[in-house]
This record gives structure tokens, sequence and C-alpha cells, in this order.
């Protein structure tokens, strides 16, 4: 099982790296104020706008011999033909023969050029609003008859992080039939998170969603069995109880169908969909059901529109890809291991979360496709928080530490005062605190860039040292034109393709997660052993050893 040839030339290969490694020397000591003050049409040179966005990555430290070499080494690595290969049905992901055919998830209906995929996603796409409908209009009813009023989904991973952080998101766009409807999002395998909620709730009026790939996530399995022992305790054992309060979404029917849910009640996933790429099939379900069906079909449409913009852009002008290019000049050229993503928005405060399984989860890999160790340091770390909460956590290091840290600021342009909301007399206050955020979010990345040079020069004369900041630290403006289903649409499919570009510039594939695979398998083989059913633990670590004595209450500690 082995993946084709790379189709570039190794010698290309090493004469793009040795050039890159040359500008890297240069630029190790230049300063961002050097590179603004030699050009006043910076901003305009390396920013791009598409429709709803803005990219703005002018206080990266790089200038056009940089971004050409960069892109040069993106065509010695055949980016193009990969993207290509991407947007195919062929078998990328190799190690699992799969294709990862996530982009399908969003072709609009009857695409002439993917007929029969269109129509195979769409199939399922309609079920799914029928049920939202349904659902928004009273007409879904537990076992008693009384009208479902909260939804409880159960996951893990991509089938929680995904719709969790869109369903916060995009939580002001809300529709007005979904108001009395309560969705709500568990994950955690403690059974804390679920047995908390469970006191809040009514059995009568709850429908769980079981959001499972391969429906046999042990996370997710015991939550949902929290769930239906519950509603036994309320109704009893009968099918009629599993028909009116499960719907399960997964690859796996004939699973789904032995667990009991019903037939009509199961929405279909196919493995071309990687889990943490899963938000836009019926794994979104949550999400069409806070911001309805024609809002669900928008965030698709967004992120269609980006997936036509990959195909199709020059290189130089493409987003996706100079996010990805710009990336591993951070990473790999200029040592920068750690990445930070702040958005100025609270309705955002779990996309960072979302893109640390997005990006680490995809290109934290060490072995090439062609079984290679990697020649280059693949995914830096990806952490973040809203930008307000990270001003008083941890940008004291980010200005005046010894880290050398990238970030992504993210804000929408405009807020409050759209047509879609009615305010009283709040509203010139609520406008004004969205200013005070933008503001914020331009003058943090404006002193990283800048340090000493952004403050006021005559205060600067009797500064002390300790009040000073080197500044240099580079970052990438993210505007959108408002925070809404068709921007968010496109802002995530721009991760997603980033994320892509880097794994062909690293030569990894993105789309398996056997790091996460062998740690599952290995806690199976523990757990026999904390529940009394396995006595022998002598070919475990002494460690585990140890701690498993403790848990068992055999030592103290």
């Amino acid at each position: 099982m082995t993946q084709p040839i790379q189709p570039f030339i190794i010698n290309d290969y090493e004469s793009i790296l040795t050039k890159l490694s040359a500008l890297k020397k240069q630029f190790e000591h230049v300063h961002l104020n050097d590179l603004f003050a030699q050009d006043n049409q910076r901003f305009e040179k390396f920013s791009v706008i598409l429709e709803q966005i803005v990219l703005d990555f002018s206080k990266h430290r790089i200038d056009q011999n940089v971004l050409n070499a960069l892109i040069h080494f993106a065509e010695t690595q055949n980016l193009e033909n990969w993207i290509k290969r991407l947007f195919s049905e062929e078998q990328i992901n190799y190690t699992e023969q799969r294709a990862a055919m996530h982009w399908a998830l969003r072709l609009p209906e009857n695409d002439p050029l993917h007929a029969q995929l269109s129509n195979q996603v769409h199939a399922q796409l309609q079920r799914m609003f029928a049920l939202v409908e349904k659902i928004h209009a009273g007409q879904c009813r537990g076992a008693t008859g009384e009208v479902i009023q909260d939804v409880v989904n159960i996951g893990v991973g991509g089938s929680d992080l995904g719709p969790l952080m869109v369903s916060q998101a995009l939580s002001d766009f809300k529709q007005a039939t979904s108001k009395s409807l309560n969705v709500h999002f568990v994950s955690t395998i403690d059974g804390s998170q679920l047995s908390e909620l469970l006191h809040k709730l009514r059995p009568e009026t709850t429908l769980f969603i079981i959001s499972s790939k391969s429906f046999g996530t042990i996370d997710t399995l015991s939550n949902a069995q929290t769930a239906r022992l519950w509603l036994e305790k309320a109704f009893g054992q009968h099918s009629q109880m599993l028909k009116h309060h499960f719907v399960g979404v997964s690859t796996k029917p004939e699973k789904m169908t032995e667990w009991g849910i019903a037939e009509e009640n199961q929405f279909l996933l196919w493995d071309w969909v990687g889990g943490r790429y899963s938000l836009w099939s019926c794994i979104g379900l949550p999400i069409a059901l806070t911001i309805g069906v024609e809002g669900f079909k928008q965030l698709l449409a967004g992120a269609h529109t980006i997936d036509q913009h990959f195909q199709t852009a020059p290189l130089n002008q493409n987003i996706p890809v100079l996010m990805g290019l710009l990336g591993v000049w951070n990473n790999n050229f200029l040592d920068i291991q750690t990445h930070a993503v702040l958005p100025y928005d609270g309705r955002l405060k779990y996309f960072a979360s979302y893109l640390q399984q997005l990006e680490m989860e995809s290109n934290g890999k060490s072995i090439q496709r062609n079984g290679e160790k990697v020649t280059l340091d693949t995914c830096p770390i990806v952490w973040g928080e809203v930008g307000p909460n990270a001003q008083h956590a941890f940008y004291q290091l980010l200005h005046q530490g010894t880290q050398a840290v990238s970030c992504d600021f993210i804000a929408p342009v405009q807020r409050y005062n759209t047509n879609q909301f009615t305010y009283a007399e709040n509203a010139e206050a609520l406008v004004e605190q969205h200013h005070l955020a933008l503001s914020n979010c331009l003058a943090q990345s404006r002193l990283l860039a800048f340090g000493n040079q952004a403050l006021d020069q005559d205060e600067l004369e009797n500064l002390a040292r300790y009040k000073q900041y080197s500044g240099n630290q580079p970052s990438t403006t993210i505007l959108l034109q408002e925070l809404n289903p068709y921007s968010l649409g496109m802002l995530i499919a721009m991760y997603e393709h980033k994320v892509f570009v880097q794994s062909v510039l690293w030569n990894i594939n993105p789309f398996d997660q056997w790091g996460v695979e062998k740690g599952k398998e290995i806690a199976n083989q523990l757990l026999p052993i904390l529940n009394g059913d396995v006595q022998d633990i002598s070919s475990l670590d002494a460690s585990t050893q140890g701690l498993i004595q403790i848990l068992l209450g055999k030592t103290h500690g």
C-alpha cells in the first residue's frame, strides 16, 4: 500500500529549499517597521479581497521575493495538480483507501459536473431539512405526544466541535421558528456534562441526536446509553420510545438499527467524509435546527464559493494558498512553532478549539507519503481565545515574552447595525462596543508588529525598558463584512483548504488520524482492568501499574 511517487523533481525541491533558507538568513533580523517604511503600497500588495472576506497579510515578515519563492515551492510540490486530485474521487487518503470529498457536501443541487455525487448528498440533506422543518413547526412529538422542545447532540470530536462552534457563532441568526427550541451539546466521557443537563430536561420533550461516523466511539455510545436509561426510567422499554426520542447520524446504518434507532430516523454519511470535515453533512443537524434550512444552505454556499476560488484563483491571489504558504514560512523558516487564533467577536469563542482539531489532527504527522521521515517540521501548536479575554490572559507573553508567535486576528466589520436586529435604546451603545472591540483588534496587531514604533514617540523617550515592546510578531487580519452563515462558511473552508495546502508542501496525508485511533485502542484494553474483569497487570509499565493500584483503592496515593 503505497502512494504514487511524488511528481516533483528532487533537484528543484532542494534548490527551492536552499533559496528559502537563504531568504531566512536575510529576514531573521529584518523588522516589520523596515518593511513598511520601504513600501507605502504594502497593504495593497499583500492583501486579497473576496466577496465578504478581506485577508490582510501585510504584517508578515515577507517581501515580494519571499512570496515568489514560496509560490515556487508550491509549484515544485505540484500544488495545482494536488488541488485537482482533491476535487476528484481519487483515494488521496491513501492509508485508509478513501477519497477526501468534503467539498462534495456543499455542491449545489443538480451540479452539472458532479451530478451523481450532488444527488446523493442532497437526498440526505433534504431528509434532514424535512426533520428540521417538522421540529420547527412543533410537529415532532415525544412518546407521550408532547412537542419536542429540547434537542441534545451527543458526539465527540468532529461530531461535536463543528456543530457546537457554528451554532454558537451564528446564535444571532436563530430562526423565529426555532426560538422556543433549545439545542444542547454533550461530549465529555465522564458523564458529568450529560448528568447535569438531564436534571434540567423533561423526558417527554427531549430528542437526542447520536452523531458518530463509525457508531462505535465508546465516548458517544456511553453517553447515548445513559440517555436511553433516563428515558426508559420515564417510559419503560419499548420501540416507540426509541422512535420518538432518538435520531442517528453515521456511516453505519446497520449499527444504528442494532442500537434501536428507527430507519426513518437514520441520516447517512459516507466514508469519504472525515469527521473533522463533516459539519456540512447531516452531522450539522444541530446547526440547521439553530439557524434554519435557509441559513444552513447559505453556510454551504459560502464554503462552495471558497471551493471554487481555491480551484481557479492564481496562486498569488488564492486565499487558502497564501494562508498555507505564510504558515510554512513562519514555521519552517522563521522558526515560529506556535500559532494563536484571536477572534474579536464573542460568538466565535469555540473557533480556536475547532481549528485545533482541524489543523493539528490533520497535519500533526511526521511520516511523508513515501514512507520517509519528514524533512521539515509540520503543524505548529494551534491555540487561541476570544481577543478581549486573551488580552487579559496571554497577550503579556505575546508582547513582551521570549516566544515567537504568529497570530490570526478575525473580526466582523459590521455588527448590531444590520437589518436583522431590532434594538431599542441600547442600539447606539452596542455599536460603540463593537467599535471598541475593533479598535482593540487593530491596536493589538499593530503593537505586535511595530513594537515601540506604535507608541507615542514623546512618551518613548523616557520609557523604562520593562515598558517597551520589541514587536516584529507576524499576524494576519481577516475581516468579514458581517458574521453570517455565508461568511462563516467561507471562513471555515478557507482554513480547511489552508490545511490541505500545507499537507502538500510537507508531503503528508492530512486525512487520517492514526495517533487518535491507537490511544482509544489502549483505553479499551485498560477498561476491563478498572472494571475488575481483568486482574493481571504485570505486562504494564510500572507507572501505569502504580496508578491503577491507586485508582482501585489497593494502595494509598
